[in-house]
């Protein structure tokens, strides 16, 4: 989820965001919201069962498709601009070099996205229609993120919770000491 979530920060995820469940279970009791486009989720990966952190991208019935690195959303290209340079200065300057950084402006949820050069990905894809009841969750990264490109739709049963905020950053390259500029940090604020 670079430059939105970095090595080392610990997110806050409320499990109450959209339901209620049966404590370390996926089994729900009730619901009363459901994930929104652009909301940073964790949930079980329909691969491997792991637990992963990544964005929502596309909603049930919704065509979701990437051309060229741009996202293409029931048939309309989403606009990029110039993201702000403060995010890419808390990445190493190895990132930094090798990496496109843009702010794509999901409608009510404009995020960094980052992309790097020479590596292997799936830079074009679909188009795929979300089926009902289905998340398709992206990373940020878009070039080094597994996620609905790879491994299909997420089943909503399968949604822990949304994550908020970076309740503490640690740096790993720097003797795991505290980054205080993202502890206590808004998610939905970065972009």
């Amino acid at each position: 989820m670079k430059p939105t979530i970095l090595e080392g920060d610990r997110v806050f995820v409320n499990k109450l965001a959209y339901d209620l469940k049966v404590p370390f279970t996926t089994w729900h009791i009730t619901e009363w919201s459901n994930p929104q486009r652009g909301d940073i989720v964790v949930f079980f990966s329909p691969k491997d069962g792991k637990r992963l952190v990544k964005r929502v991208i596309g909603l049930p019935g919704d065509t979701v498709e990437l051309q060229n690195e741009r996202l293409v959303i029931n048939g309309q290209p989403v606009d990029y601009a110039s993201p702000d340079p403060e995010m890419a200065a808390q990445l190493s300057g190895a990132e930094r070099e090798r990496s496109i950084f843009a702010t794509e402006k999901l409608p009510a949820c404009p995020h960094a996205v980052m992309a790097i050069n020479g590596v292997p990905a799936m830079r074009t894809f679909g188009p795929v229609q979300v089926p009902d009841g289905h998340y398709f969750m992206m990373g940020d990264n878009r070039d080094d993120s597994f996620d609905s490109r790879y491994f299909g739709t997420v089943a909503r049963g399968q949604i822990v919770g949304r994550a908020t905020s970076v309740v503490l950053s640690l740096d790993k390259k720097n003797y795991w000491l505290p980054r205080w500029n993202r502890t206590c940090s808004s998610l939905e604020s970065r972009q």
